[in-house]
């Protein structure tokens, strides 16, 4: 762990790195660990790909840790979703033109201590969400809980606030192979063998519902006890899918809760001998796509009204149609972003509720963007039906921020409604990683609103993902045996 300074300073006070309410909140979660007998404290960051990554600690160290910080290695920040290194991390500038990304070095993650829990399903043990510095001080530019931070930010500075609601479609099964023979542990592993839990095809039926009410009560009471804003839970169309909701709140809230409920699920999921997958498409017969649906509004700093409240004439405020037009003429780049692996692309299909091209409609469920509420209504928002559960929820809605931002400035026309989505004339989506990611790397709007670096960053990591693929799978329409064992029990 890095050392204190000669003046007795912890890593944390020496760079500044906490506010006075975290610092606060930090000298609570230290009494609480002591109060409630905790055994170990597990620090976690995000990974580039909205994968928890971290170290546990005994309760004693943890506590010393909360200042300190923790060290971790600059090699998890140059791989891709197999965990291979993408960037040749032992040359000059370990392949990023940085020092400190050179040879493995360290990087200190840095507690948030506002995101302190006790895990219900682990009651001895506590948990903390980490931001990411170098062992100097400086900020990790790969940090992408930081770069959702940095759009908020200047979101803030136009006189707004992102508020964002999670709609989030997942699968749910029964573990028959575990596939742990050694002969199963290649790279990436072989997945699981399953079974389901529904047959499926009765969209919101209570019988398929009680089929597994046991199931989703287990998931339901530890998303709660962790204090996540569970609205409802759903039986999808799918065979074993279902959907968890959840009520809105601020960006950066909203993506934290994201990243903990994907890793709660799984987690509580995997004890019973079950697997949750947010992987988008399985590799299994019969099964439907998962999306992640993100609602969005705009909420003024100044008296906290809804910006996008429309006065009768449009849908939207004007100011929340040109915030729509953002979103629209920047979809193909930021679907890099909200659906960030191969596999996600083969959900984009006519008449499948789901889009396939960028368009807005009003409550029409084969849109890209669902504009819902009534002029005046307080409640007037945004539904992006484009993302996949497996988006890292940062990056996704930091490319919303700014895609609507540039919407807003530009004064970006979203054209009329689509009441027939799937014949209107419009722009397509991307129909593959690679499409997206050429649009992403040309896109002036995101590589100023994430930064140049960040976004060749990304484009390489996914570049090695995509060149992986193509080496052992042609393109298919359907799911792969080679994106059942990269996505299927990761995400």
């Amino acid at each position: 762990m890095p050392p204190r300074s000669r003046a007795g300073e912890s890593f944390v006070e020496r760079h500044g790195l906490w506010s006075p309410e975290q610092t606060r909140r930090a000298a609570a979660v230290a009494r609480e660990i002591k109060q409630r007998k905790l055994e170990t404290v597990r620090f976690s960051f995000a990974d580039q790909h909205g994968v928890l990554r971290g170290k546990t600690l005994l309760a004693e160290d943890a506590i010393g840790a909360l200042r300190s910080g923790v060290s971790m290695t600059t090699t998890l920040l140059a791989k891709d979703v197999s965990h291979r290194s993408v960037f040749p991390v032992f040359t000059a500038g370990g392949g990023f033109g940085m020092p400190e990304m050179e040879g493995g070095a360290d990087f200190v993650m840095v507690a948030d201590p506002a995101t302190f829990r006790v895990l219900p399903w682990a009651p001895t043990t506590g948990w903390m969400l980490c931001d990411i510095v170098f062992a100097n001080g400086k900020p990790v530019p790969f940090s992408t809980r930081q770069l959702l931070r940095d759009a908020t930010k200047k979101l803030a500075a136009d006189g707004y606030d992102l508020t964002a609601g999670l709609e989030v479609e997942f699968h749910l099964f029964k573990i028959e192979n575990p596939r742990l023979a050694p002969e199963d542990a290649t790279w990436p592993p072989a997945p699981p063998e399953v079974s389901l839990l529904t047959p499926g095809y009765q969209y919101l039926t209570e019988t398929r519902y009680d089929m597994i009410e046991p199931v989703l009560d287990l998931l339901r009471r530890n998303v709660v006890a962790l204090g996540l804003p569970l609205r409802s839970m759903e039986i999808e169309l799918g065979p074993s899918q279902c959907e968890f909701t959840f009520r809105p709140g601020d960006a950066l809230a909203s993506a934290d809760a994201m990243i903990l409920f994907r890793a709660a699920v799984k987690q509580v999921a995997r004890r019973n001998g079950l697997l949750a997958s947010f992987m988008c498409r399985p590799a299994l017969p019969h099964v439907m796509s998962s999306g992640w649906h993100l609602h969005q509004s705009l909420i003024a700093r100044k008296g906290g009204r809804n910006a996008f409240a429309s006065d009768g004439k449009t849908p939207l405020s004007m100011l929340g149609m040109h915030y729509l037009g953002g979103l629209l003429t920047h979809a193909a780049a930021s679907a890099a972003f909200s659906t960030p692996t191969i596999n996600g692309y083969k959900r984009y299909r006519p008449y499948s509720l789901a889009p396939d091209r960028a368009i807005w409609g009003r409550d029409n469920r084969g849109v890209m963007i669902r504009v819902l509420g009534q002029p005046g209504d307080a409640s007037t928002h945004l539904e992006n039906r484009i993302g996949e559960p497996a988006a890292n929820p940062y990056l996704y809605l930091a490319s919303q921020i700014h895609a609507g931002r540039d919407g807003i400035a530009n004064r970006r026309d979203p054209g009329p409604s689509a009441d027939t989505p799937y014949e209107t004339q419009a722009p397509l989506l991307p129909k593959s990683l690679g499409e997206a990611l050429t649009a992403l790397t040309a896109n002036d709007c995101l590589r100023a609103g994430f930064g140049a670096g960040f976004v060749d960053y990304f484009v390489r990591l996914k570049q090695g993902e995509l060149a992986r693929y193509q080496n052992e799978e042609t393109h298919s329409p359907e799911a792969t045996a080679w994106e059942q064992r990269e996505y299927f029990d990761l995400f």
